[in-house]
């Protein structure tokens, strides 16, 4: 059985930092491509980061590059997202996925590419 885990929500200032991490369970980590998403309250599920199955691939949303860092560790089957300089607009709940498919670069911001999804953690930002 597939598990895909985020943590490391939390409540932090503007400015402040973050850093989430995604356990995944049950497959194959490295054959994964894993991407990160988020969704605020009215919005829909927007792309924030994806890295390749490697790590030698990563793709950011505009809003968050340069201050978002993804990485990933095929010995502990984990992927990371570091957030620094934190903004109330970046408020939302983070979903790590994971994707199986072969991902050309301008695929790994479609969520519909990702087959396993964690529950979410909440980052919340206050001005």
């Amino acid at each position: 059985q597939v598990q895909v885990v985020e943590s490391g929500g939390g409540l932090v200032q503007a400015g402040g930092s973050l850093r989430l991490s995604c356990a995944a369970s049950g497959l194959t980590f490295s054959s994964y491509a894993m991407g990160w998403f988020r969704q605020a309250p009215g919005k829909e599920r927007e792309f924030v980061a994806a890295i390749s199955r490697s790590g030698t691939y990563t793709d950011y949303a505009d809003s968050v590059k340069g201050r978002f860092t993804i990485s990933r560790d095929n010995g502990k089957n984990t992927v990371y997202l570091q957030m620094n300089s934190l903004k109330p607009e970046d408020t939302a709940t983070f979903y790590c996925a994971a994707s199986r498919t072969v991902l050309s670069s301008s695929t790994y911001r479609a969520s519909g590419v990702y087959g396993y999804w964690g529950q979410g953690t909440q980052v919340t930002v206050s001005s």
